[in-house]
């Protein structure tokens, strides 16, 4: 990761006093294109692979939380460039400080109204939407008022691409962790817009034909935010680790002690990167799968969601059995060990990844 010292505890306090990513980072971004991790190169984005910007996201989580998952979750919007009207992509993604936010509830009523939408709704948890040129949002459908169904009987819902400008940034994110992300609610009453702006998210919808469009929605989330997880564990070992050698330098733990800490940290470290490659081994396996054959098996994919929830599971144990080891100053609400346990403890609870299966 090219310039780390960018990254370092003093922009990472002003980012969390800011309650957003700071001008010093976001700028970088821009110039790296990392909000447009999956956006194609012809339209100012990098291109990756799935394997590829996971991991990107985990460095750059490993650097600071709240970088890593606003920068994964607003590449992650700004993939749904695949699923876009031709259009809309070319109006949109050439801007360089292009940055889509979103949120995955269904929180609004989109109505068809001639050749237009009448949107109003409110939508939760947009992280990055104090620095977004727009805001993606999940509608239920009607057309002239009458609710559209699908097949199933169940309402249609579909994705809409709204302008920073026409929408309210409702001041919701009031968590312990993650403050830098700016994960606020915002809302809409009544805005018109144009049908182009509305988009499926499903392989069979795609618009653009590489790969990575055809990846299922539920395991892209899935590893990304494992990816996330991983980069501020790896961050957290390291700095209990420095934080156990600092209290030992100023107050002698004897050898008994020294001892156990030594074979307890390796132990954990060891955990660590057995869950992690295990973790790359099934994307990676996925993503040939998906390349060679244009599809992903049922089985595996059932794989990825199982490896990305035990790797949270295994970061949520080995943080648990290091963080005392840390000493009293990290509970220190000021210092750089408290932030990331805060930001682990908050991203963690992420509903996608609570439990072990």
């Amino acid at each position: 990761m090219k310039n780390p010292d960018l990254f370092n505890h003093e922009l990472a306090s002003k980012a969390e006093n800011l309650g957003r990513l700071p001008g010093e980072w976001l700028e970088k971004i821009y110039t790296e294109k990392w909000f447009k991790l999956f956006v194609p190169k012809d339209l100012g984005g990098l291109g990756c692979t799935l394997p590829e910007a996971l991991k990107i996201e985990e460095k750059l989580a490993k650097l600071d939380g709240s970088l890593g998952w606003t920068v994964t979750l607003c590449t992650g919007a700004a993939w749904f460039v695949g699923f876009m009207e031709e259009s809309l992509r070319n109006e949109i993604f050439p801007d360089t400080k292009l940055c889509l936010a979103g949120s995955g509830f269904v929180g609004g009523k989109a109505n068809m109204v001639g050749d237009k939408y009448i949107i109003s709704g409110s939508w939760a948890y947009a992280s990055g939407a104090l620095h977004a040129t727009h805001l993606t949002a999940n509608c239920e459908i009607f057309e002239e008022g009458n609710a559209v169904m699908d097949k199933k009987g169940e309402q249609v819902v579909k994705a809409f691409l709204l302008d920073r400008k026409d929408v309210e940034i409702l001041d919701g994110w009031n968590y312990m962790g993650m403050i830098a992300t700016g994960s606020h609610a915002f809302s809409c009453e009544n805005l018109k817009v144009s049908l182009n702006r509305c988009f499926e998210i499903l392989p069979e919808k795609a618009q653009l034909t590489d790969s990575v469009y055809q990846y299922p929605f539920m395991q892209f989330a899935e590893a990304t935010l494992a990816a996330n997880i991983l980069g501020i564990s790896l961050h957290m070992k390291e700095l209990i680790e420095q934080s156990f050698w600092k209290r030992h330098g100023y107050r002698e733990y004897d050898k008994k002690h020294l001892k156990y800490f030594r074979k307890l940290f390796s132990q954990q470290e060891e955990k660590l990167k057995e869950v992690r490659h295990e973790f790359y081994h099934q994307v990676n396996a996925s993503w040939d799968e998906l390349e060679k054959n244009g599809k992903i098996d049922s089985s595996r994919l059932k794989k990825i969601s199982k490896v990305s929830r035990k790797l949270t599971q295994k970061c949520r144990e080995i943080n648990s059995r290091l963080y005392p080891f840390s000493g009293l100053e990290a509970a220190k609400t000021h210092t750089e060990l408290n932030r990331v346990w805060r930001d682990f403890n908050t991203v963690s609870q992420h509903a996608l990844l609570i439990f072990p299966f």
